[in-house]
């Protein structure tokens, strides 16, 4: 779709710094494509398990965190088996256990959209899953989930838990933490991505941080060589640039409380968002979702409609994006609502 602003994707709404750009040109220059990449990445997964203070063979590396969900799946999963998330959520969950034959059970969010601890015990001892995904801070909603209730996830599944935090830089807490503790869980991974605070979704690069027996068991299902050599140059690279990388998540972080401070003046019901985007929904029946949705189009800015998804009725996300495009947003939205 053609619009001046797009705030419908969660992208970063800055490109990787020009640093990393120069020197990413440079080693692009020397490299032999006529040879096939590192079959196990072990230059990125050594600097990344340096970022996370954690061992090179507890890191796994991917095509996206999708190609990450998608392997966890393919390993852990298969018929029979039975995947475990809480709506409403990221839609990849059920898709790729779908994909890979497994059952999904989907429970539910409470009226704040976090997962209860009542809900988890309910459907992990009820369904035994294989698997169960936690997204922290949520996509759509971008509500984190709580220490507690991953610590209580760890004690009672008979599977493995999965925390995806592709916004997890945003977040104030991290499920890596329960990863660098002296006795560590054995059936936790925690997916991140280079997608959203590292500029970096053209390249299409994602990882987990696991137990080393996860890892080595889906070096068994993986096709070789899947992840090339420009994106493992790239994700390298970008380890560099830490601090730019976090003076970024504290200007988006302003700019996403400018964007709920402006939403609830204008009386619209907004969820206190720890990632780079906000939910929010019209109370009054002239301006239902699709309404705004609609309206907001017309004046060339695009934000995604929620209001099909499950338990999310008349629910807009609005991505952050630059401070002159956040502007315009606001503005539009008065402009309609007055």
């Amino acid at each position: 779709m053609d619009v001046e602003i797009r705030l419908n994707t969660n992208e970063a709404p800055e490109p990787p710094p020009e640093m990393f750009m120069k020197r990413l040109l440079e080693e692009l220059s020397k490299l032999h494509l006529n040879r096939y990449p590192d079959r196990t990445s072990s230059e990125l997964r050594a600097s990344l398990a340096k970022l996370h203070k954690v061992d090179p063979s507890e890191v796994f590396v991917a095509n996206g965190s999708n190609e990450v969900l998608q392997t966890i799946c393919l390993t852990f999963g298969g018929s029979g088996r039975v995947a475990a998330s809480f709506e409403p959520t990221y839609a990849m969950y059920s898709q790729i256990a779908r994909s890979t034959q497994m059952k999904v059970v989907e429970g539910r969010r409470d009226e704040h959209y976090r997962v209860s601890v009542n809900e988890l015990e309910r459907v992990l001892e009820t369904y035994e899953p294989a698997i169960t995904f936690l997204c922290s801070p949520n996509n759509p909603t971008g509500t984190p989930e709580r220490p507690e209730l991953i610590e209580r996830a760890l004690e009672i599944s008979s599977g493995l838990v999965v925390v995806d935090e592709a916004y997890g830089q945003f977040a104030k807490f991290t499920a890596l933490d329960f990863l660098r503790a002296p006795e560590p869980p054995e059936s936790l991974i925690v997916t991140r991505t280079f997608s959203k605070t590292w500029s970096m979704a053209g390249a299409r690069l994602g990882y987990c941080v696991a137990p080393s027996w996860i890892i080595e068991e889906f070096d068994k299902v993986v096709l070789p060589y899947h992840v090339d050599a420009i994106k493992q140059v790239a994700g390298r690279l970008a380890l560099d640039f830490v601090p730019e990388m976090d003076e970024r998540v504290d200007r988006i972080s302003a700019e996403r409380n400018k964007i709920e401070n402006a939403l609830r003046e204008l009386g619209l019901v907004v969820w206190p968002s720890e990632a780079n985007f906000v939910l929010f929904r019209s109370t009054n029946p002239l301006f239902p979702g699709n309404l705004i949705w609609e309206y907001l189009l017309d004046r060339s800015i695009l934000v995604r409609n929620c209001s099909s998804w499950p338990l999310l009725e008349g629910c807009l996300r609005v991505t952050v994006g630059s401070p002159n495009e956040n502007d315009r947003f606001i503005g539009a939205l008065q402009e309609i609502i007055a």
